[in-house]
């Protein structure tokens, strides 16, 4: 039988939440409580179990904070990086120097183990160098038609054949260059790794969305003059 008007826990709660002197006056019965303790099964004193709540959301906290140091530091290193590779190329005086510096700066800063670079529709002045050789149609378009870089399995991309050492590439990424955001590309950059998931699909591709923008700029000085 439900008795109307019982006191319920929530009726309880909201009293003590509502009336502070509660336990000033009921010091023995603060004393008295007994719970079980959140590591074992003894029965530890409300204070106790405080303190013991504090001590692990302290550590909650050093953990996370701990985890921002790290991240901060992380950030760091990579935007030193980034600064050094752009140095790079801003230090690269002779045009034809440039594709070649570009590249081996960012194998060196990012520790990437294989990277190769194609442009087309250079400067005629230009067009004898080993990154201006001829590429079909079909790369052309496929750079052109990545609205993003591509990360993901080495499944026989034509561009992963200018890698150094294609055979033992298992994951790519294919960075486009333009030098208008809506523009087609007039070159790609191929990362490649033995690690089949150092450039999964579902990897954020941001970061080299950035590389292609700074590598963009720089290599546009080698189209010809609009």
């Amino acid at each position: 039988m439900t008795i109307q008007g019982a006191i319920t826990e929530g009726d309880i709660a909201n009293y003590l939440a509502n009336t502070p002197g509660f336990f000033e006056r009921q010091a023995e019965l603060l004393a008295s409580i007994q719970l079980t303790s959140p590591h074992g099964q003894r029965a530890v004193s409300l204070q106790e179990r405080q303190m013991q709540m504090l001590r692990d959301k302290i550590k909650v906290l050093e953990r996370e904070r701990m985890a921002m140091i790290r991240h901060s530091r992380e950030n760091e290193a990579i935007a030193d990086r980034l600064h050094r590779f752009i140095r790079a190329i801003l230090l690269a005086r002779a045009p034809e120097a440039l594709p070649t510096t570009l590249v081996q700066s960012l194998q060196h800063e990012f520790l990437i183990p294989q990277a190769a670079i194609r442009l087309w529709g250079v400067d005629a002045a230009l067009a004898g160098q080993p990154w201006a050789a001829e590429v079909g149609d079909e790369v052309q378009q496929l750079a052109s038609g990545l609205a993003l870089p591509y990360c993901g399995l080495n499944t026989g991309f034509a561009p992963a054949a200018w890698l150094e050492d294609a055979d033992t590439v298992m994951s790519v990424a294919l960075v486009p260059l333009r030098s208008a955001e809506d523009g087609p590309a007039f070159g790609l950059l191929v990362l490649g790794s033995p690690d089949p998931t150092r450039y999964s699909a579902d990897m954020g591709t941001e970061f080299l969305m950035r590389i292609g923008e700074v590598a963009s700029a720089a290599l546009s000085r080698l189209l010809p003059a609009a």
